[in-house]
């Protein structure tokens, strides 16, 4: 047997160790790569962790337990899905997106119902103790035979704030609407006595009082903790007097008792009222049940605009529905010929309504719609004077109107993919058995097309029942209802209706417009599974 040559022997041993040498290269940096990672996804847990520890004593100190039970869950969860290493895979693609989901859909949703049962609005968005402090800085009288403080006005952390110096003590003393006076050191006075400078406070000059001299006579600052032991008022901002509630609370009875001894009871639904039906304001955030419900179908004053403006919103979305289902269908028939020349840039043209955005559009159009100087009258019609906008009726054919030119290419565009996607060797076999058009249209091409489209339709339907952005930028919701309190006109429909009670007007009313969010999430939620179910009948044609 012959001996094998060491030059081969010598090559294949370098070959050997090279390759050696390159695996634990590769597995000291794997190692090293998955420590990195290792390091950052415990530093990027922590960093959760700490957040989430700081949002539990925010809430805590807030009293809110529930949100703060929700906060420490959350991060738990997150870190008993991340931390530990190659478990539960599925569970960390999936985490991020059930979190948000829960945060921004489930969590606004149910806060959203939270608040229907409840009185949440101006007047009644604090809480009893906030109500009690408000009602007596509200009412006050000046304390007889009071001595004047000297006083000067100043700024703090972009607030108004009062300097003055106590009559007796002479001490010089410092607070702000929500920080009683309290004695401060370091300030400098003047020849005459008035304060110069103090440290932490920006002194305002006699020119900027003079300029501000509405929001200074709104200063109040309390004498101490309890509202009851008065407030420092000043109007020229060089005096200041001490003023004294003339509401007295009675905590262990929970009255208010004014000057006449008039009392003031709880009613239950955040308010003090006497016997004689009069309300102190403002009141308290509380939970009343079904009260905004009940008022929302049964009072008067709401169920009225309520009934209509959901009649005219059932209407709209109907008749947007199938106004622009037809003219998109009716469109895409006509540009379907492939015999038509120019095909191509027919299509194109009929999108650019659909290329700009819809509130530029409703606010074009309600330029044109202008009675007097609109490109419609003007121009279109001769100069003749038509309310487009004012007229209840007219302005509602003007929103279908709009709404017909958004809303057409939308339709097209899916009606032209359904047409398109119809087997030709069917329609062939229907012209060769002697079929019309129309006949070929209502008993083959509109079936076959409402397999993929139903569904879209129902969710034009629920886009339309929604579609604030054209109600609120072409009308404004008006013409305004003369009959009702409510800011509310012929041409709203639920959700700008909603938007009104909360956000507009003299009173926001976030409780109401919340049970009205309630009440249309169900209308819309039943209608769709309505539809939806019928649609399996469809399923038949396939």
């Amino acid at each position: 047997m012959e001996s094998e040559n060491p030059h081969i022997m010598s090559s294949s041993l370098t070959i050997n160790r090279k390759a050696r040498e390159k695996r634990v290269a590769a597995a000291s940096g794997k190692y090293s790569g998955s420590l990195w990672a290792w390091i950052t996804k415990i530093a990027l847990l922590g960093i959760l962790d700490a957040i989430a520890v700081y949002g539990v004593m925010t809430a805590i100190a807030h009293s809110s337990p529930l949100m703060a039970i929700v906060i420490a869950a959350v991060a738990i969860i997150v870190t008993v899905i991340y931390l530990p290493p190659n478990r539960m895979l599925p569970a960390k693609y999936l985490a991020p997106g059930i979190i948000f989901m829960v945060i921004f859909s489930v969590g606004v949703m149910a806060y959203t119902i939270y608040v229907g049962f409840t009185n949440y609005g101006d007047g009644h968005n604090g809480s009893r103790d906030d109500a009690v402090a408000a009602i007596q800085r509200n009412h006050q009288k000046r304390v007889p035979n009071a001595p004047a403080y000297n006083s000067s006005v100043a700024e703090k952390d972009g607030k108004l704030a009062l300097i003055v110096i106590d009559p007796g003590t002479k001490k010089v003393q410092a607070g702000t609407p929500n920080q009683p006076l309290e004695p401060v050191e370091g300030a400098e006075l003047n020849s005459l006595g008035k304060i110069k400078n103090l440290p932490g406070y920006r002194v305002l000059p006699f020119s900027e009082v003079s300029q501000r001299s509405n929001e200074i006579s709104q200063l109040r600052v309390p004498v101490s903790k309890d509202s009851s032991a008065g407030f420092i008022r000043t109007t020229t901002g060089s005096q200041a007097f001490e003023f004294i509630s003339t509401m007295t609370y009675d905590k262990k009875a929970g009255t208010m008792t004014d000057k006449k001894g008039t009392v003031y009871r709880d009613n239950g639904r955040g308010n003090f009222v006497s016997a004689s039906g009069k309300s102190l304001e403002p009141g308290w955030k509380v939970t009343v049940g079904f009260f905004n419900f009940k008022k929302a179908l049964t009072d008067h004053g709401v169920r009225g605009p309520f009934l209509r403006v959901t009649a005219w919103t059932f209407a709209f979305a109907v008749l947007s529905v199938l106004t622009t289902f037809a003219l998109g269908l009716a469109l895409a028939l006509l540009f379907n010929d492939a015999s038509m020349k120019g095909q191509k840039t027919y299509r194109i043209l009929m999108l650019l309504p659909y290329a700009f955005p819809c509130f530029l559009s409703a606010l074009v159009w309600s330029g044109m719609f202008n009675q007097e100087f609109g490109f419609i009258n003007q121009v279109l019609l001769g100069g003749v004077s038509i309310p487009w906008l004012t007229n209840p009726w007219i302005a509602k054919a003007a929103v279908l109107i709009v709404n017909l030119w958004l809303g057409f290419p939308y339709m097209f565009i899916v009606s032209t993919g359904a047409l398109q996607s119809i087997p030709s060797d069917i329609l062939e076999a229907s012209r060769l058995d002697g079929a019309s058009t129309w006949r070929i249209f209502t008993k083959i091409k509109l079936p076959l097309l409402m397999v993929p489209l139903a569904p879209l339709l129902i969710s034009s339907f629920a886009f339309n029942f929604n579609n604030f952005v054209l109600i609120y930028m072409l009308t404004l919701g008006g013409p305004r209802f003369t009959d009702t309190s409510l800011d509310v006109g012929a041409t709203d429909i639920l959700i700008s209706m909603v938007y009104k009670v909360a956000f507009s007007g003299a009173q926001r009313d976030y409780g109401l417009a919340s049970a009205f969010s309630v009440i249309i999430f169900i209308i819309v939620g039943l209608i769709s599974w309505l539809g939806f179910r019928q649609t399996k009948s469809l399923e038949e044609v396939n």
